[in-house]
Parts: C-alpha cells; structure tokens; sequence
C-alpha cells in the first residue's frame, strides 16, 4: 500500500454529462491503466533521485497523449481540451512529477505552436514533439521576472537573417532534457514589446545553465536556461515580432485549464491514499475512519473533488465549444483563472489533511502521501501564483486594483 497503491475513490460519472458518446470515458480509463502500470511505480524512485521520466516519452508518444490538440496532419490527435485535461489529470493521479512535465511539453510547447505556428513550423516541429523523439518546454520567466513577466530583461536583437537571443530564463520545467522551448524576448524594450521565438537545442549561444533543486515536483526538471548572443533565424518567430504579448495571453487560459488537471489528479490521489490508510489502519480495534471526524473530512475530500472536477470539466466544455474562437475570448478570462484557483486550493487542503490523517507515517518519505502533498504545494506557485489568479478574478469583477 505504502507507495504503489491507488484505491477505489471515484465518485459519479460527472464526465458522462459532457461526453456523450463515451470516447473520452474511454479514453479515461486506457489512460488511468497506462498510468498505474507504466507511471505510478516510477514515481517513487524518479522522485527520489531528481531524475526526469525520459523512458516514459516515447510510449506516452505511442500513446497518443502528447499531442493532444495538435492537428492530425502533423502526427496529433486533433481533440479539445477536455480530452487534454482528464488526461493530465490521470497522469497526474499516478505521478505529479510526470503530470507535471507533460503539461509542459504537451500544452506549454506543442499548444502554443498549434495555435500560432506557421505550416511549416508544425510541420517541422510538431511530428518528433507529439512522438515523444524530442522534448518541448516554455521558457518565460526570470529572476526578476516572474509575476510581472513583461518586465523581461532577455533581449532579442535584429541582425541579418534572425536575431540574436541574450538574456537568462529561470524556473523552466523541462529546461535540462528540453530540445524545442518556445521562448520570450525583448524585441522592442522602448515600447515593451516581446516576441516569442522557437529555440532549439544545439543551437550555438544557447544552453542549460544551473539545475534547481524543489521540495516537491522533483522528477520534474527545472532549470535556468543561459542565451548569450543566440543565432534564432527568422524562420523561428512563432506569431508576428512584437507580438509576442498575443501569444502569450491567447495561451494563458488553455495552459491555466490544463494546469487545473495536474491538480486535480493529485487531490484526486491524496484523497484515495487516505481512504485506505484510513481503512486499513487499525486502532482500538477498528478502522480509523469509523471515528465520525475522519469519516467527514473524508466525505468533505470527496466532496471538494467532485466539485472541482464539475467545475473544470464545465469549463473545459464551453472552450471546446467555441473552437477557435475561444484563443481570443476575454470572457474565458475569469473562468480559467477561478479553476485553476480553486483545484489548486482543493489539492493543498485535502493533501495537507491527508499527511495528518496518515499520522506520524504521513511525515516519513516511506509514503506516498507526503511526495503528494508536496508535489500539491506547487500548483499554488507555479502557472501564475494563486494571488494573480486572484487577481484576474478581480479585475474581471471590475475591481482597480493597482490602478
């Protein structure tokens, strides 16, 4: 039970109400299987020495799982973001490091060039990234760049052919394996104008720079990424120069939905270690979860799920149901904003309760529960801090705040 075990907590079939004909239940559960063979036993040692799951990319290329709303055409599957998040959510139900990773390169890098690449670009691009042959990654914040990402300092200056990157990315997941990053420059510092760009590994000027070591996600590399005088020729601008702000928002709430799903794996996973530590752990000759208290925080667990679970497949749906339309609706702001808020929030309170109930055996690295509950802690810094999120709500309400 200790660390490979994941039990029944499933609660009604709130898919069912947005997938009519059942392909994505399906899909669900050829996923969830997938998961607790090839993953969920990874996790532990994976975690345990800080090393990315490298072996684990090509057979989620098999799978199909990497190219999830990448076109047909170029190798993908073609599907909606529903799709995309109930499978970052199983694969985050077994590993929140894996999770983790592949949010990064399946929505983060392979996403963004769907969106705005050209037909070249996806047609160079896409094929090695949605078979798992290369690794992708998004490369944006910096030391002194994090919340307030428009005050960059990596430049990106014109020179015959392309331009020449100079500048350091910090907190980049993926960034040591990482072959293909979609990456944010200066290009107009006078204006505050940023650019993205496609950047490759090999290309001269370009490199890992440090390793940082995490309290949790720690399967999932992150690493400074170091530019200085990179060659990136002009066949690499994804989107027009000095349009790189589009870019970036008209991803956002894609990769905050998609982010929600990693959460919501690991609530899902605290939840289901504690309902059978909570059964089999024995103490004045019955199951602690006869006792009426844990038996509610394990009812407020599942009830907490199901609502976030409610809220973001909703949220999911109505994306899809826009299609296209959707990368450009402000109205999806708020939306996405709140379901990442508040899965997050629900997978920090019901892991931290989960060590709790686990006792003194929630404290040792023995079990799972504890590799959960830090990996959980990330989903209220990582993506945009819940307080941005907060943010965003607010001044979608109309609030001026800051103003």
């Amino acid at each position: 039970m200790k660390d490979h075990h994941i039990a029944s907590g499933d609660g009604a079939d709130i898919l069912a109400l947005f997938d009519h004909d059942g392909t994505i239940r399906e899909m669900r559960a050829a996923v969830s299987r997938f998961a607790k063979e090839q993953i969920l036993p990874l996790d532990g040692p994976l975690s345990e020495a800080e090393d990315f799951p490298q072996q684990l990319w090509r057979m989620m290329g098999d799978q199909g799982l990497l190219g999830m709303t990448a076109p047909e055409k170029h190798g993908g599957l073609g599907l909606g973001y529903l799709p995309h998040l109930v499978v970052a959510e199983e694969i985050s139900r077994c590993s929140g490091s894996v999770g983790l990773s592949y949010i990064a390169h399946s929505n983060l890098c392979i996403n963004q060039i769907a969106l705005n690449g050209t037909e070249k670009q996806k047609a160079d691009f896409l094929p090695p990234l949605v078979a798992g042959e290369k690794v992708g990654g998004l490369a944006m914040s910096e030391a002194n760049a994090g919340s307030d990402v428009m005050s960059m300092q990596t430049r990106a200056t014109k020179c015959e052919g392309g331009y020449r990157l100079n500048g350091t990315k910090l907190w980049i997941t993926n960034g040591g394996t990482g072959d293909t990053f979609v990456v944010y420059a200066k290009t107009d510092s006078e204006n505050k104008k940023i650019t993205a760009f496609l950047v490759c590994k090999g290309m001269p000027g370009f490199k890992p720079g440090q390793k940082l070591h995490k309290v949790g996600m720690r399967a999932s590399e992150t690493y400074e990424l170091v530019f200085d005088e990179c060659f990136v020729p002009d066949s690499n601008v994804l989107g027009n120069v000095d349009q790189g702000a589009k870019v970036l928002m008209g991803g956002l709430n894609y990769e905050r939905l998609i982010l929600a799903g990693g959460a919501l794996g690991l609530a899902r996973a605290a939840f289901e270690e504690s309902l059978s530590y909570t059964t089999e752990r024995i103490q004045f000759g019955k199951p602690i979860n006869s006792n009426q208290a844990i038996a509610f925080d394990l009812a407020q667990m599942a009830a907490e799920i199901d609502r976030e679970r409610a809220f973001a497949y909703t949220v999911a749906s109505m994306i899809d149901a826009k299609g296209k339309t959707a990368k450009n609706d402000k109205s999806l702001n708020r939306m996405c904003a709140e379901v990442f808020l508040t899965a997050a929030q629900a997978a920090d309170r019901i892991s931290t309760r989960g060590v709790e109930l686990h006792g003194g055996n929630g404290y040792t690295t023995e079990y799972r529960i504890g590799r959960i509950w830090r990996d959980a802690k990330l989903y209220m810094i990582g993506g945009g801090t819940a307080d941005i999120r907060k943010l965003v709500v607010a001044r979608e309400l109309g609030l001026k705040l800051g103003r």
